[in-house]
Formats: C-alpha cells, structure tokens, sequence
C-alpha cells in the first residue's frame, strides 16, 4: 500500500539536506562544544554556525537565540521566567486557542498566584487586538500569543499586539512552532521581545528547539548547573541536532516564499474538492490569513477519530482535534473556543500538508475522504 502523510503539523520528516548534516554531525564532531581542544571547538563552530542559520531565518542577532529541547522548553522557558522574575503583584495575558505549552504553563503560574487572562477569539480563529490591550493591567508582565494557530492555521496579528504591548512596557511572548518556516518571520518587525521554535516542524530533527530573547530582556533561569547558552540553559548542547535546525532553517530561507505558494494551491485543491463532493461539511476557521499548509474541517454525523482511523487503513495520515484523555475523547479546546458545539468539534479533522505532497496523493486523499465518510454516515445511521 502506497501511504501519504497529511500530518506535517504534528511532525515533519527530516529533510535530505538536514538528515546528511545530522548524520555528518554525529560521526565526526563528536566533542563537547564546551571543551577548548581541538574536538570542542570544532563542535563549538557547527553549534555557532547554526545559531547564524537560525538567526537569520528570523533577522535576529545570533546572541539573541538561546537552543532549547523544543517548542514546549521554549516556551515554559518564557513564560516562567518573566513571570518569575518580576517581583509584586503579576498578571499574564494569553488566549483561549494556545498549545498545551502555554496553558499549561498559566495554569502552574495561578497556582503560584500570578494572575491569568485567557482572551476569548471569535469564528474566525484569530484574537482581535483590542481584546488584548483592554485584558492589559498595571500589574502585567507578560503577554503570550501564538504566531499561528496549530489546528486552524490561523495567523494571529502579533505587530498589532506588540503597539499596546510595547506601549504599556508589557514583554511580548510569541509562541512561533506552527509559522518558522510557513511564514516569513522578522521578529524585530513584528516588534516581539521572545519567540519559541521548533526544529522538528519545519524538516529538522525531533528534540531541538530555540527561544529568542530580545537584548536585555529579563528572564529568570528555569534550570541550573552550567554556563552553557550564556546561562540561559545550562547542559550539554546536543549539536547534531542543532546542526540540523540550522540547515534546516538556511533551507527555509531559500524555498519559503516557492514552497509556500506550491503547497497553498494543494491545500485549496483539498478544500474545494473536499466542499464540492462530501456534503455537510466546512472549513472551521477563517479562510485568509493561514499558514498556507494547513486546514480544518468539520464531517457532520461522524466521529473524528474512527475518520482517522479510517483513513489510516486506506494509507493516509490526518489528525483529528480532538484530544485522548483517559480514554475519553473531549473536543478540541480550540474548535470550542471558536464556537463549535462538542459534537462538531469531534467530528473535525486537521489536514496539514508538506513538501512531498502531491496533487495526485491530494485527490487520493479525497477519495478516500469521500468512501470513508460514506461508510461511517450509514453505519451510524444503522447504529
């Protein structure tokens, strides 16, 4: 069975070019990039090299870049350490539709009594600015919002943000995993002070992340031991895959604008056959502003994860926004804050397309949509 992978938010395979620069990384530069010898030091020019990759996929300074384990590092990283590195009463600002990453984190950070506004969005799956300047306090220290949206796409308006952030003497985090690499990113344009990244979402190994701290922001150490990252994050840097971040992030900056349109015409090629053939369905969020690889969409009368399974049979790979806990499925967190009932909510299923995508798995995709779907209406309705 042919198999086509329709999951690219979830993960990324590793690029070629990246996969050789990993593979090279790990059987010749094998020392502590820490370690003044020969060894070291050759290490400590590839984990150099690829902060000037990175850097300048994001037009930061090198110095402004701290390697982290990931998006998720990166995050807990910001979002504690200016919450807790200010002193009085403290409150954050974040929205309704962010990653577990960032929740999660305001949630701890309530439990150690710093206020939390969590912003409400609308239909369209993006925050309206205002909202956010009107949730803003005296005592805020920090705002949070994600540059796109993981199950939507959607492109939040993060230079907008950044006039009242800015304005109030509020930091600015942006949770970037879902746009490096989609979207053009210039993090001084969009006027924020922290930005989190991923290497595994744009073709780069699973493991290595990156946080930008604007100079002479203040952020309190999360993790303690060593002076590795300019003492922003102490241990061993694990330069094979950083290696690879950075080549991946210099592949980015070459194909993004060609990539991006490539694959924007294959997602509407799924959406508009998707629309045209299977009744009873739609696009859950707004239809401009995207990230250009990605789409929701509802499949009224079925549920979302015998879809997924479905489909997996017949050699394609989705996902559904829905979440397992405990053997429950509830619905996404993201589709019911853009008001889908649960049952809608559960019956959505995210398409997020890659490089090796073609029109011809695109169409596949829709046959099998369209068989799947049949099957799973007459068996519920028979249920």
């Amino acid at each position: 069975m042919q198999r086509a992978y329709f999951d690219h938010n979830a993960t990324t395979p590793i690029a070629p070019e990246v996969l050789e620069t990993v593979v090279s990384c790990l059987g010749q530069t094998y020392g502590n990039a820490s370690s003044i010898h020969h060894f070291g030091q050759a290490a400590k020019q590839r984990l150099e090299s690829a902060r000037r990759q990175l850097a300048a996929l994001i037009h930061a300074s090198p110095t402004e870049l701290v390697f982290t384990s990931g998006g998720t590092e990166s995050d807990n990283m910001a979002v504690l350490g200016v919450a807790r590195a200010s002193s009085g009463p403290r409150h954050v600002v974040t929205t309704a539709i962010e990653h577990p990453a960032v929740l999660a984190v305001c949630a701890q950070l309530e439990r150690e009594g710093v206020g939390v506004t969590r912003v409400r969005v609308g239909s369209c799956g993006v925050v309206d600015p205002d909202d956010i300047g009107s949730a803003l306090r005296p005592e805020t220290v920090l705002v949070s919002v994600m540059h796109a949206n993981n199950e939507l796409g959607t492109v939040q308006p993060v230079a907008a943000i950044a006039g009242f952030t800015r304005e109030a003497g509020v930091l600015l985090h942006v949770d970037g995993v879902q746009a490096l690499g989609k979207i053009p990113v210039d993090v001084k344009a969009l006027g924020v002070d922290m930005y989190s990244m991923s290497g595994h979402k744009l073709y780069a190994p699973k493991g290595v992340g990156a946080l930008y701290i604007r100079k002479g922001t203040r952020v309190a150490a999360q993790t303690f031991g060593g002076h590795h990252e300019r003492d922003r994050r102490p241990g061993t840097e694990n330069v094979p895959g950083i290696a690879g971040f950075g080549a991946a992030a210099e592949l980015a900056a070459r194909s993004l604008a060609a990539a991006g349109e490539s694959i924007a015409r294959l997602r509407d090629r799924l959406e508009t056959a998707v629309l045209d053939r299977i009744p009873e369905t739609g696009v859950n969020g707004a239809r401009e502003n995207r990230t250009p690889n990605t789409t929701n969409i509802y499949f009224d009368g079925i549920d979302g994860e015998a879809l997924v399974i479905a489909l997996d049979l017949r050699g394609f790979a989705v996902s559904t926004g829905s979440a397992c806990s405990s053997g429950a499925v509830t619905p996404s967190h993201v589709l019911t804050a853009i008001g889908l009932p649960a049952e809608r909510a559960r019956a959505s299923i995210r398409f997020s397309l890659g490089s090796s995508n073609t029109p011809e798995q695109v169409d596949a995709l829709v046959e099998a949509l369209e068989a799947s779907v049949t099957h799973l209406r007459r068996i519920s309705v028979h249920a």
